[in-house]
Parts: structure tokens; sequence; C-alpha cells
């Protein structure tokens, strides 16, 4: 049972790593097609149907949770405060589980949080570091 719960992770991060990357199975099917390559079952984006209705199930009120963000900070995580009502609603037996999938996307969530600030930081750091070269006055011989 957790090999099954494990390989449905992986498939989840599948599904939402292409998502990012706008890659769906439509289009990679149509990929395939003009290439003339035969598409490969482990290459193949999953869609919601492909994963358990519990995963279904966390991703909707992943997405109905408030979030937590800080202008400096960025991202923190979700606002469990109405969890137990999400899952009343979605009837969710296999409540650890149902956690963990939602912990596994708020980190995913954190970690993609700070690697944009990161990221942003970066930018400005190199675009100010590259502004004070280019203003530092010439003092020739003398």
């Amino acid at each position: 049972m957790e090999s099954q719960k494990d390989e449905a992770l992986k498939r989840l991060e599948r599904m939402l790593d292409n998502a990012d990357t706008g890659m769906t199975r439509e289009r990679y099917l149509d990929m395939c097609e003009q290439m003339g390559n035969e598409p490969i079952d482990e290459e193949i984006p999953p869609t919601y149907e492909d994963i358990p209705e519990v995963m279904a199930s966390a991703l909707s009120t992943f997405s109905l949770l408030g979030d937590r963000v800080y202008p400096d900070v960025g991202y923190t995580g979700k606002d469990y405060t109405n969890l137990n009502h999400y899952i009343d609603l979605f009837s969710i037996d296999d409540k650890e589980y149902f956690m963990i999938i939602l912990s596994w996307l708020d980190s995913r969530m954190i970690k993609k949080s700070s690697d944009e600030l990161k990221k942003q930081h970066d930018k400005l750091k190199r675009q100010s570091g590259g502004n004070k070269r280019n203003q530092t006055p010439y003092q020739g011989r003398g």
C-alpha cells in the first residue's frame, strides 16, 4: 500500500511539474505526432484521472485554503484554520495520507516562492552591481 501511495505522489509531482511548464497530455501527444515518435507511457503527463480521489480532494482543498504571504519573506504556507471543514466536505477517510499530500504541496509551494524571491534578489543585485561599475570614474595617470 505504501508503494502505491509513493507512486501516486510521484505521479502528482510529474503532473504539477508538467503544468508548471505548460506541458499537457494533448501537447505531448501532438509533439510525438509531429516528430513521428511513438508516445512513451512513462513520459505522458498525468492528468486528474491518473491520481487517486484523495489526491484530487487534497488539491482542491489546497487551492481553497488561504495563503500566508509576507512581503519580504514570500509564501510561508497555507492557513489551515478551516481544514476540518474540507475534510468533512470531501469525506476524507485516510486523513493521514491526506495531510501528507497537503504538507507535500505546501513544501513545494514554499520552495517555489523561495526560489522566485532568490531569483529576483539576484537579478536586483546584478543590476545594482552593474550600475556601480559603470559609474566608477576613470582616474587616469596623473
